[in-house]
């Protein structure tokens, strides 16, 4: 009887005793403790439009920028930049081609019943009444196009942040592509973007060596290239 009573007593102390536990650091104050987690690592957000991702530079220039423009300029005001720019290159391109197509047929009943003559920079001067208008009012409305599809609305813009682009438009991408020669590769993409810009800065420099050079002396392209060859000739070259 006296064994079954220690026995009875020996396990019910042991009800009340601490586990034992191996290499167990903590206390029982852990249980009322807050720990502190451990710090997030800091996500630094890459902007998705910046000198490190712009298409349009190429080796062995990089990305060309003696007066720096771009380092000081902002995610914002670097798209309006590059939207200046593609926008210059692409208006360079269509007007050198009206340059040497312009006066490929003045004279000629082709066009305006040959009125039109002389060097590229007269011709719109010389158009008949009525058409200069027209050629205004579709230039006004193709810009007017533009400005709806990527820039942010004058009345939802800040005052002291007005002609903003919008956040999702890309410069240049007016969803115009009536041959469907727009990659869908994001490299290939890349890769059309350059060589557009790089066509569109040569015209520009291209432009106005035909404004200077008609405005200096008077002459048409083409009679510019006939002069050339005639004093290459008259020089033995």
């Amino acid at each position: 009887m006296k064994l079954a009573l220690a026995s009875l007593l020996a396990g019910s102390a042991a009800a009340f005793a601490p586990p034992a536990s191996v290499n167990r650091a903590s206390t029982s104050l852990d249980a009322f403790t807050f720990k502190k987690a451990p710090p997030a690592p800091a996500v630094v957000k890459k902007p998705s439009f910046s000198v490190d991702n712009m298409p349009g530079a190429l080796a062995p220039m990089g990305f060309f920028d003696p007066l720096g423009f771009a380092a000081k300029a902002d995610e914002k005001t670097l798209k309006r930049y590059r939207e200046a720019e593609i926008t210059h290159g692409r208006v360079a391109m269509l007007a050198v081609l009206g340059f040497l197509v312009g006066e490929a047929v003045e004279g000629s009943s082709f066009l305006f019943d040959g009125q039109i003559t002389g060097p590229a920079i007269t011709h719109f001067a010389q158009v008949p009444d009525g058409w200069d208008a027209l050629v205004i009012t579709f230039i006004g409305a193709a810009e007017a196009q533009r400005a709806q599809i990527g820039w942010v609305d004058p009345a939802d813009a800040s005052y002291d942040q007005p002609g903003l682009l919008r956040d999702d438009y890309y410069p240049g991408d007016l969803k115009f592509d009536p041959l469907g020669i727009r990659p869908t590769d994001p490299v290939e993409l890349d890769l059309m973007i350059t060589r557009e810009l790089q066509n569109g800065r040569l015209a520009m420099l291209a432009a106005a060596g035909f404004l200077a050079q008609e405005a200096v002396d008077g002459l048409g392209i083409f009679e510019h290239f006939q002069v050339g060859m005639i004093e290459s000739a008259d020089f033995g070259l």
